[in-house]
């Protein structure tokens, strides 16, 4: 393979992912170019990248001279990018009021990356799907602790599966968190994290965290990930199970989540989408 094929970008967001990313497809042989946000990216990914420049969210002009001074050819997102807070944070260029003029109205999440990722297209680098270079990454049906759901907690994955989904399909979030039949939190800007410390706080060690892809999911980005920090913060709001979808969730440390998980008395299962129906053959 050519050394240009070698090279990849990286579209950074918030979180450990892209770092773990980064990680993987140095070991892998890649040329790692980053580009990060201000108050968004973690400053340790430039420890993992060929080249990194950080910016402001709007700065298109900026982020595509970047990867083409680079020799890029295809590019990654990975990472959340929150909404910003004021407008300081955001300086958008002539490209960046291009493309938000061409939305009008239209500010879905889903459909702004598809009209950003679409841009990029437009000057010659192809957005791929953050698992094309690591598709071992992708979660495996069944459980993978020594714990596993109970009966209860088995009603609260189908109603929680079946919410999730369907706030999926409305471009609200990936992710719900259940007990005793009652939705407690469901996620939105805040992301996954919040979401299961709000909810945790509220199930009272007795809530589940469901996590799936949007039935309407383009894999280029925003696909749900999970990892040891999402134990972290399960073990510390006291959720006892997590649920995510087999084949179409990015799980970037397994060892270690699965460790932690045992550890701290944690059931982790992925499923496939059986219409809402649990898989109790993954649970035995």
């Amino acid at each position: 393979m050519e050394q240009a094929e070698k090279r990849i970008g990286l579209i950074a967001g918030s979180g450990p992912f892209p770092v773990l990313f980064a990680r993987k497809a140095a070991a892998r042989g890649y040329e790692v170019c980053a580009v990060g946000f201000h108050n968004e990216t973690e400053p340790s990914l430039a420890d993992h990248t060929a080249a990194m420049e950080t910016l402001y969210i709007g700065q298109l002009r900026r982020l595509i001279k970047f990867f083409k001074k680079h020799g890029v050819k295809a590019a990654v997102m990975i990472g959340a990018i929150r909404k910003p807070a004021s407008l300081s944070e955001i300086r958008p260029d002539i490209k960046a009021l291009s493309l938000m003029s061409s939305m009008r109205k239209d500010s879905h999440d889903d459909r702004v990356l598809r009209a950003f990722a679409g841009l990029l297209e437009d000057e010659g680098i192809k957005v791929l799907s953050s698992t094309f270079l690591l598709p071992e990454l992708l979660a495996e049906e069944g459980c993978w602790t020594r714990r596993r759901p109970s009966e209860k907690e088995r009603r609260d994955i189908d109603l929680g599966w079946k919410m999730a989904k369907a706030i999926g399909s409305l471009d609200i979030g990936q992710c719900v968190v259940v007990a005793n039949g009652t939705v407690l939190a469901v996620e939105a800007v805040d992301g996954t994290d919040s979401t299961i410390q709000r909810g945790g706080g509220l199930g009272r060690g007795d809530a589940v965290v469901v996590k799936v892809c949007k039935p309407i999911q383009d894999f280029r980005f925003d696909v749900p990930a999970v990892g040891s920090r999402t134990i972290r913060t399960m073990q510390e709001a006291g959720v006892r199970v997590l649920v995510m979808e087999a084949g179409k969730s990015i799980v970037f440390d397994k060892e270690e989540m699965v460790e932690l998980a045992d550890k701290y008395g944690i059931s982790i299962e992925a499923r496939v989408d059986d219409s809402g129906q649990y898989n109790k053959e993954s649970s035995g």
